[in-house]
């Protein structure tokens, strides 16, 4: 097959969880022959044609110029591309400033595409925002060939509002195997004597709640803020917390075998996320051996099971820290978690599922 994939900012993922998607799908599907092509904007670093036997096609993307509308444009003129190639399918990650072009799409070829989350639900968005995220999923689910579903509460929603059916497929994550206690000096830690969390500088990440529980908890051990602080939001985070004694922002960090070292000798991962589908950096944490304390919604809940602690107010998040931070007593929880990755989420199994529904969409 001839695959399109657009969405994304591009590959390699210097940006977040569609770009990963991405990055995976196409490596993955190029070693299966397929031949793969991804929509990069053109201010991406990555300025190759090429990119491990995946086509890379530039395109120009006005966001730094202009703003959020600049997303827009640059999906546009992704898709005015896309109706020349003669692609056999197009993947599109997401819907927010595509789907409004919905009459631009290539009609020569099945239009894939992946739903995303909830965005329109977004506390950060304004009500105008949310209104127009909300008819643009409507267009999206009404005008996709085919759709993707992250999560089963996404599409259970997709069926309930929309009575149209979409393929679960969540996201990817493969088990990190490979610790390294010298990749966490940097940060001036020891393993196992802090807690963790990583997320987008975002209200509903539930961020403050559980600083505020962690405050409340009277931990001795750190708790690390993992995550750029330069939106409004995370200034505010900062400004009101930054200097407790306990509480590090480390900003963004973008080397993922820091990353998963990190979350490996955590003696707790919190995740706070509480809008959308099945979110990436649950994988990681999961794959990354962490023993997890997670925001108590249906999205968290499909993916973890039983196998995590909940949370919903900063008291839970003190009761956990205090009762249940010996992370090798619950070593059980933390082999359930990987064989989740190992036999739902890899991303073998993940490109194993996408593959067939693009050789279904094209039959």
């Amino acid at each position: 097959m001839k695959i399109g994939i657009l969405g994304t900012r591009g590959i390699p993922n210097r940006y977040g969880g569609f770009e990963q998607c991405a990055e995976y799908l196409a490596l993955g599907l190029t070693e299966r022959g397929h031949k793969v092509w991804v929509y990069n904007s053109h201010t991406h670093e990555y300025q190759g044609s090429e990119w491990n036997g995946v086509q890379i096609i530039h395109c120009n993307d006005p966001e730094d110029k202009i703003g959020t509308a600049g997303q827009f444009l640059y999906d546009l003129n992704c898709i005015n591309d896309a109706r020349k190639r003669g692609f056999d399918v197009l993947l599109q990650l997401g819907y927010t400033s595509n789907s409004i072009w919905y009459w631009r799409w290539p009609s020569y070829c099945p239009n894939v595409v992946n739903m995303d989350g909830l965005e329109w639900k977004r506390s950060k968005y304004s009500k105008k925002v949310q209104w127009f995220l909300k008819h643009a999923e409507k267009w999206a689910a009404k005008h996709g060939d085919v759709l993707i579903a992250d999560s089963k509460g996404i599409q259970q929603h997709l069926m309930a509002t929309y009575n149209k059916p979409s393929h679960y497929i969540a996201y990817g994550a493969d088990v990190f195997d490979a610790p390294d206690t010298n990749l966490i000096q940097p940060y001036n830690i020891l393993p196992h004597q802090y807690y963790m969390l990583m997320a987008r500088m975002e209200p509903e990440n539930n961020i403050e709640l559980i600083i505020q529980g962690y405050i409340e908890s009277g931990a001795e051990n750190s708790l690390l803020i993992v995550g750029k602080t330069d939106n409004e939001f995370g200034t505010l985070l900062v400004n009101r917390y930054g200097q407790h004694n306990g509480i590090r922002f480390l900003g963004g960090i973008y080397d993922i075998k820091a990353v998963n070292n990190l979350r490996y000798y955590s003696s707790m991962y919190f995740h706070g996320h509480s809008v959308g589908g099945t979110n990436p950096s649950l994988l990681e944490a999961m794959s990354s051996h962490a023993l997890i304390a997670a925001h108590d919604n249906v999205f968290n809940k499909a993916i973890l099971e039983t196998d995590a602690f909940y949370f919903s107010t900063p008291a839970d998040v003190a009761t956990i820290i205090r009762k249940h931070s010996n992370k090798a007593a619950y070593s059980l929880l933390i082999e359930n978690n990987l064989n989740k990755i190992r036999t739902q989420y890899s991303w073998a199994r993940i490109t194993d599922l996408y593959e067939q529904v693009l050789l279904d969409a094209v039959r």
